[in-house]
């Protein structure tokens, strides 16, 4: 099993390798980290090879930088792609490599909050045939060594089953517990005055019906639990939930996503603003 982190020489490149590493540590899997570097842009001033010389050489120097943040306990190893397209590079690369999932930091601008998308992460969160796993600012200082849960939002629209597989995949190979979260925001339920109360109650009972589903399936193979939690909005629910240090949450494309790739909801981007732990976005077709 192999993990690519899409490396960039700022903090949150070093985010992504922390992430990184705490994923192949938890998995017994190799780091993968690449960089993708445009062709030659700058016309006849300058000869395309010698631009490419150069770019290739500057990378490699980050990826010798990277590589220094890999502990000796995890195998890592560096590639240099060069595409006309970097979110596109960064696919073809993973996809190349035979990674499960592709790791990425924040690289400023776009959503408030830990995590901050720049424009090729999320280009990748609304393309990638690969789950994508975003670091939330600040990961390269965390002390959890490994990932200690896995928790996945739980629901009952298309591609819940995928998620499902993938969240029970993922907690079997790292053999961390898996907590199932039911998410009822106030503002998206319709007539709430009269449907609070049932919609709580059927989001109760699927998250009931989805635990024994994944107690059955991981045979007591890792602990399991489920919780519903309410509130007016999507982060007010979010804010509900207790999370520790090597937590992370995994949740499912958009019913709109095509197949074999990712389209971040709107929920899903909702709770990117008050998480400060790793997401997990996973394709129509879950894990590899």
């Amino acid at each position: 099993m192999k993990v690519y982190v899409a490396y960039l020489a700022t903090d949150g490149g070093r985010d992504a390798v922390a992430l990184g590493v705490q994923f192949a540590r938890t998995l017994g899997a190799e780091l993968a980290i690449g960089m993708v570097v445009p062709p030659d842009q700058t016309g006849a001033f300058v000869s395309g090879d010698l631009v490419d010389q150069v770019l290739t050489a500057q990378a490699k120097t980050w990826l010798k930088q990277a590589e220094g943040l890999v502990p000796d306990d995890v195998q890592a190893s560096t590639h240099i792609g060069v595409y006309d397209s970097i979110a596109g590079g960064v696919i073809a690369e993973a996809e190349r490599l035979g990674a499960s999932v592709i790791v990425v930091g924040g690289t400023g601008g776009g959503l408030l909050g830990r995590h901050s998308l720049g424009p090729v992460v999320n280009d990748l969160i609304h393309s990638s045939p690969v789950a994508v796993a975003l670091a939330p600012r600040g990961q390269r200082h965390t002390k959890a060594e490994r990932v200690r849960s896995v928790t996945c939002a739980v629901g009952s629209r298309a591609g819940a089953e995928e998620l499902l597989d993938a969240a029970i995949t993922a907690a079997e190979r790292a053999g961390v517990p898996l907590r199932l979260v039911s998410l009822i925001a106030v503002d998206l339920m319709p007539g709430v005055h009269q449907a609070d109360q049932e919609a709580i109650e059927q989001a109760r009972a699927h998250a009931a019906a989805v635990l024994d589903e994944a107690k059955a399936r991981l045979a007591g193979t890792v602990e399991v639990s489920s919780v519903v939690v309410l509130g007016d909005t999507v982060e007010d629910a979010v804010n509900g939930l207790e999370w520790q240090p090597g937590d992370l949450i995994m949740v499912g494309s958009s019913r709109l996503a095509a197949p074999r790739r990712l389209f971040l909801g709107s929920t899903a981007a909702k709770m990117l603003r008050v998480l400060d732990v790793p997401m997990v976005v996973v394709p129509r077709t879950g894990l590899s």
